[in-house]
């Protein structure tokens, strides 16, 4: 079986990185992917689509340093699901990209140069996080 995710798109919505009780930096942020396509009268449509992303560890640490809304990246992950009861009682899911590498796209500044050669080759990261990093989901606050 194959769960593999690759998204080309722009950043939208950005949240503040923190940690969860074991010290794993986590940070989430929205992209938005377009779509364009003719409808039946053969008029011109264009379809927004916004993708919930996660990064841990020091792909977290990097996209909090580097990204800004409206920059444009390639990332690859995982489709994730996760459920939970609300604070009345309804029961609530969400899913998500938790993306293992991300690369940052367009054009270069002087700041995406520091980011290039802080996150290595094509400002690329991988996320680290799992086994071998000494967690597990529950780990995770939210």
């Amino acid at each position: 079986m194959v769960n593999k995710v690759i998204l080309v798109g722009n950043v939208g919505n950005l949240k503040d990185i923190r940690h969860t009780p074991g010290g794993v930096a986590v940070k989430n942020f929205s992209v938005a992917t377009n779509e364009s396509y003719k409808d039946k009268d053969g008029e011109k449509q264009q379809k927004t689509e916004w993708h919930n992303i996660v990064v841990f560890s020091k792909l977290a640490e990097v996209c909090e340093e580097y990204l800004t809304k409206g920059k444009k990246v390639y990332l690859e992950g995982k489709l994730q699901t996760r459920s939970w009861e609300d604070r009345d009682g309804n029961k609530r899911s969400s899913t998500e990209i938790l993306a293992s590498s991300v690369q940052f796209l367009g054009s270069r500044s002087l700041s995406d140069d520091r980011s290039e050669a802080s996150a290595g080759p094509g400002a690329s990261q991988s996320s680290g996080h799992g086994e071998d990093q000494g967690w597990d989901d529950s780990d995770v606050p939210f």
